[in-house]
């Protein structure tokens, strides 16, 4: 009992490093973001109750002792794995709607910027690029009513670098550029798991000035939980400030 709070503080600490690779395994190159979201998903609940329950103990037990330090450890380790549960603890409070089952999000949906250069053999993609048409285009507009095309008055030329300026900006690595038609295709990792979507970006003239549709897409998942479109939103926010 002397030692209990000393084991829950080693059982919280490896905790930490657990949790810390199964969110940022794959940027490290440990393993395909899909694996480290797996991890997650299966384990952290568990762990974070194993976690808590020890911090708890502990807590307890050196309380009753009146030993400071052992208390301490106690409190350190329960609140490790309340900090695991809590997504599980917030979700289970108040539940959030769940997001469309769609991946695939473009301003234009009529006329989807089309990828040329980023393929099917791109790593670790298992959606395909190819935009699946109507049906894709109202599950859009039920869930994100707001994507749409982003209209400037500015010179298409001058918004064709403002865009790649933005998309540098937001960390996107650049796979190809073609100044001449206006028009580029990127990577963008999410910070959390990095999983890779691809997008492309279309600068096209109009009579007030520009006009600037773009296409993200998820290399993996039926649902992108808005990830894509947030991205876009994120886009358009920073190419007018």
């Amino acid at each position: 009992m002397r030692h209990f709070g000393k084991i829950a503080l080693v059982v919280a600490v490896f905790g930490i490093f657990f949790v810390t690779l199964m969110l940022f395994g794959a940027r490290l190159g440990l393993w395909a973001p899909v694996t480290g979201f797996g991890f997650y998903r299966n384990y952290l609940n568990p762990l974070g109750g194993i976690v808590a329950a020890l911090g708890g103990m502990a807590l307890l037990v050196h309380f009753l002792r009146k030993e400071t330090k052992g208390m301490l450890a106690g409190g350190f380790a329960l609140f490790v794995g309340l900090a695991c549960l809590a997504p599980m603890i917030a979700a289970t409070v108040n539940p959030s709607p769940r997001a469309a089952p769609i991946h695939n999000i473009t301003t234009d949906t009529a006329n989807p910027p089309a990828f040329e250069v980023l393929d099917e053999t791109r790593e670790g993609a298992r959606n395909p690029l190819e935009y699946a048409g109507t049906e894709l285009a109202a599950a859009q507009a039920a869930a994100y009513p707001d994507i749409a095309p982003l209209e400037t008055e500015q010179s298409a030329d001058a918004a064709y670098q403002r865009a790649l300026a933005v998309a540098e900006e937001m960390g996107w690595e650049i796979i190809a550029a073609d100044a001449d038609r206006r028009r580029f295709e990127a990577t963008a990792r999410t910070s959390v798991f990095y999983f890779a979507d691809d997008v492309v970006v279309v600068v096209a003239e109009t009579d007030a000035g520009s006009r600037v549709d773009m296409r993200s897409v998820s290399r993996v998942g039926r649902s992108d939980q808005g990830v894509n479109a947030a991205r876009i939103r994120e886009f358009q926010q920073r190419f007018g400030a």
